[in-house]
């Protein structure tokens, strides 16, 4: 175990010791925190106290962490959609549904495990449960992944993405109609103070610039757009275009009660552009808009 020590500062003073600690230390969940309380791997001031138990400011607080489960990921022969491939990247096409890395609790299923199927060798920077993973898109979001195979392709293909090189296009639909035909948000987006499940617009925040261009527009009620990521934060284009009032259609999270059941926001990455590590050209991809994006597509121009 690996024991972690935590004075409590007057800004977190009053609150649950799961929520403080919770908000320390942004790794730990509360309901991870609750569980090492009750297994006594928590103590304030040299005692164990219960979940409930409200911190003050000076508490002296003892967190011995237990080391984490090593987890296989199994190879499992999924059908997937490759878009490019040779020995040092691949572009898969993801289906909306599919959740990219595997999770405790979680570990079938997803594009890692078809991908090991597939290919032998994925670099191992990000460890055993993401092998090869760059980047990541949401289970519900469809569309194009860039995949490094090695090492070296990896290293250049991050440091692509934080100089802002990468083209990514997405297309989404939104609630709302938005009058003008093209805009930038450039607003930072940080964890939801109100909500840790949650991403949000905090004045804290890390940069996150997202272009748009209208598409097409439904009756006043929605409208479709295309977004480029000139930055690539957690659920960046989801929060930003809530932020700007017009939140994407089917979204469980950051989108409105009543809305099209899509069983998920409806979002595809559509256009995927990077240098390739080894050849220095620039490849460009492009993935069309799934069969049920489509379809909701000509049944609103029906209804509209």
């Amino acid at each position: 175990m690996t024991v972690v020590s935590i004075t409590i500062e007057a800004e977190q003073a009053g609150e649950r010791i799961d929520k403080a600690l919770s908000t320390i230390q942004e790794d730990w969940s509360r309901t991870q925190i609750s569980n090492w309380i009750e297994e006594g791997l928590i103590k304030v001031n040299g005692k164990e106290v219960k979940a409930k138990y409200k911190v003050k400011e000076g508490d002296s607080i003892e967190v011995d962490v237990p080391e984490p489960e090593i987890l296989e990921v199994i190879p499992e022969n999924l059908e997937l959609d490759i878009v490019y491939e040779d020995s040092d990247v691949l572009v898969v096409n993801k289906p909306r549904g599919m959740v990219v890395h595997p999770a405790p609790g979680h570990m079938t299923g997803t594009l890692v495990n078809g991908l090991m199927y597939h290919c032998k060798d994925l670099s191992g920077i990000n460890g055993v449960l993401r092998p090869g993973i760059v980047h990541r898109i949401d289970k519900d979001t469809s569309g194009l992944l860039m995949v490094a195979k090695n090492d070296q392709a990896h290293h250049s293909l991050v440091e692509q993405l934080v100089n802002k090189t990468v083209k990514r296009k997405y297309t989404a639909l939104v609630h709302g109609h938005i009058p003008h035909n093209k805009g930038t948000i450039d607003a930072p987006i940080g964890r939801d103070p109100k909500d840790r499940q949650k991403q949000a617009v905090v004045n804290n925040g890390k940069e996150a610039i997202t272009h748009f261009q209208v598409l097409e527009r439904f009756g006043g009620k929605y409208t479709l757009v295309e977004c480029q990521l000139e930055t690539g934060r957690t659920h960046q284009i989801r929060v930003h275009m809530k932020y700007i009032g017009y939140p994407l259609v089917g979204d469980p999270k950051y989108g409105p009660k009543k809305t099209i059941d899509f069983g998920g926001q409806v979002l595809h990455a559509g256009v995927l552009g990077f240098v390739h590590p080894r050849t220095n050209e620039f490849l460009e991809f492009e993935a069309p808009l799934p069969h049920d994006f489509v379809n909701l597509l000509e049944q609103l121009r029906k209804e509209c």
